[in-house]
């Protein structure tokens, strides 16, 4: 029979197995967070196509897509936090990263534009 002592280190291993996967360097948030925030004056990153931006975006948006997010990251207020959104939240974890790396303060948001509309939050053309 294995003693308590023993069996701290597989106590250990299962804790940190079963503990929450951390995604990436940056914050991740839900779009109930993100609403809040932009009713607050939140700057919000939309990292979608031009074409997708167009098709409905949150109001205060600005629209930068990720294939352009590393070359224009000085573009991004580095002295504020800025959550990002895409359609469902693999573009913005992406631009996320590039700008965390940037050293901007960023928030990934999680689901992206089809939670914020599942939701029924406002979105504008």
């Amino acid at each position: 029979m294995r003693t308590l002592p023993a069996l701290l280190p597989v106590a250990g291993f299962l804790l940190m197995s079963c503990a929450p996967k951390q995604t990436g360097t940056y914050p991740t948030v839900s779009v109930q967070d993100l609403k809040t925030a932009v009713d607050s004056g939140a700057s919000v990153l939309d990292v979608r196509t031009p074409q997708e931006f167009a098709e409905g975006h949150i109001a205060s948006a600005v629209n930068l897509p990720l294939d352009e997010v590393a070359a224009r990251a000085s573009e991004v207020p580095g002295d504020k936090l800025v959550y990002v959104i895409c359609r469902s939240g693999n573009r913005s974890a992406q631009a996320s990263e590039l700008l965390k790396k940037a050293g901007k303060d960023v928030k990934n948001v999680s689901g992206g534009m089809n939670d914020w509309m599942a939701a029924g939050y406002p979105v504008t053309q």
